[in-house]
This record gives C-alpha cells, structure tokens and sequence, in this order.
C-alpha cells in the first residue's frame, strides 16, 4: 500500500511539474530583455510597468471581466429557473431541455458571431447593440457548463424529498428552491462558473466578430501585443493567468467558508 500511494504522488508530483513549467517558462520569459541563448539576460520589469500604464489595458481588464460575470450570471439564474420548473411541474420536459442545452457544443465560434451579426445587426434596437450581442452569444456558449453543473448538483440531492419538507414548514416550492435547493447545490454552479470564465477569457474569435472596436478584452489586447513585443505579450499572458488563478481562488476560499459555516451553525 505504501509503495503504491509513493509511486502515485510521484506520478502526481511529475505531472504538476510538467504542466508548471510552459508557466514558468513565460514567467521568465517576460522578466528579461532577451532569451536567446541558454540563460535570459536583461533582467527588466518594463514590460509590466508598460501594460499596467497603458489605458487601453487596464480597460480590456475591466471590460473583460464585465463581459465574464454578466453572461454567467445571466446563465445560471436562466437555467435555475428552467430547471426547478421542469423537474417539478414538467419532468417530462426533460430530455427536451437537456437536448437544447447541448446543442452549443455543435456551433463554432465563428458560425455563432456571424449568425448574430446578420441576424440582429441590421435590425436596430435594443438586441442590435454590439454589447448586448456579446452577451448574448457567450450565454449560448456557456450554457452546455453551466447546465451540466446545476442539473449534476439538482442529482446529487433528494429535491423533491427536500422541497416537500420546506413546503411542509410553510415555504412556497419558488422560495424553497433558492432557500433550500441552491445552497446545497452551490458546488455545482462553483465549478460550471470557473469553467465559463476560463472559457471567456480565452474568446478572440467571437467578441472581435461582434464587439468591433467597442469592447476590448485581453485576448484582443494580447494580439496587438504579440505584434509588438514577444516579451510584452509573455507579461499580458501572465497577468491574464494571475487574474485567472486569482477570481478561482476567491470563489474557493468564499465557498469553502460558506460550506465551514453551515456545519458550524448545523453542530450548534
């Protein structure tokens, strides 16, 4: 037993290595004027202190994380609703819903954008505007991860066991869902959330189809550097990745509290 968990962490340790390295490497990489011999030389931390002082970065940084969590948010209240309506007036509905969940999987990037253009551009409106299309094809995009997270976390528990008793302590089956349902099924969206957001961070295809010039995120911002600089790029890499790691680390920290809090107040 002992030789077979130290062969496993051993196996687990070379590939945390291996997938750490690429990372390393551009963190290096953009810490220096040149790498092309063995050694890097010109140790220099210009290439940061330019991003952060150029306006139109910290702008793609706010614009990109304003075009993550709108989407989401939008998603998942969406598909709580469909959800809770399917499994307890329609279960029949089902597979239906799960089917057009799915069908986002089939549709490119680029087929999705140009469709929206020519279908909403010339119409004027409200669903003509650039922002709102964008929002709009990232729910698209995002919602096979997001169903997928909710409807796991819904199997995961007795529902319907849990909404008859809420309903039994005078609850109404809406309010017994978003009090009773969601809580216990907030590690699911966790996960379907931290899934869409490494999704659109990495979006250039859609968002330069259908935002033009108005929204800029980091990817765009990314493109226009590696014209520039391959050093700079490897900066705005990096900061993508720490923005990344960082929105990751708080919804953890802030779920694994939350779940800390409910057995403290269960054990009281």
């Amino acid at each position: 037993m002992k030789k077979g968990k130290a062969s496993a962490n051993i196996v687990m340790a070379i590939v945390i290595v291996w997938l750490i390295i690429p990372l390393l490497a551009t963190i290096v990489y953009s810490l220096f004027e040149d790498w092309t011999g063995i050694v890097p030389h010109g140790f220099t931390l210009a290439n940061y202190q330019k991003i952060f002082s150029d306006p139109a970065f910290l702008t793609s940084m706010y614009q990109t994380v304003i075009v993550c969590a709108v989407p989401i948010a939008i998603t998942i209240l969406v598909m709580l609703l469909a959800l809770f309506a399917v499994t307890v007036y329609f279960p029949k509905l089902e597979k239906y819903v799960q089917l057009l969940c799915m069908v986002p999987y089939t549709i490119q990037g680029v087929i999705l954008s140009v469709s929206i253009l020519s279908l909403y551009a010339k119409g004027g409106g409200v669903l003509g505007e650039r922002m709102v299309m964008l929002i709009g094809a990232y729910c698209i995009i995002i919602l096979p991860h997001i169903y997928n997270g909710i409807r796991n976390g819904m199997r995961a528990i007795k529902m319907n066991t849990l909404l008859e008793a809420a309903e039994m302590l005078g609850d109404s089956k809406l309010k017994a869902f978003f009090k009773v349902i969601v809580p216990n099924i907030i590690t699911g969206i966790t996960v379907s959330s931290l899934l869409a957001v490494g999704l659109l961070f990495g979006d250039y295809v859609i968002i330069r189809n259908l935002s033009s010039s108005n929204v800029n995120n980091m990817q765009k911002f990314l493109y226009q550097a590696m014209k520039r600089s391959s050093t700079e790029s490897s900066a705005v890499f990096v900061v993508i990745m720490l923005i990344t790691f960082t929105i990751t680390a708080i919804v953890l920290i802030l779920q694994n509290r939350s779940a800390l809090e409910k057995i403290r107040n269960g054990g009281k």
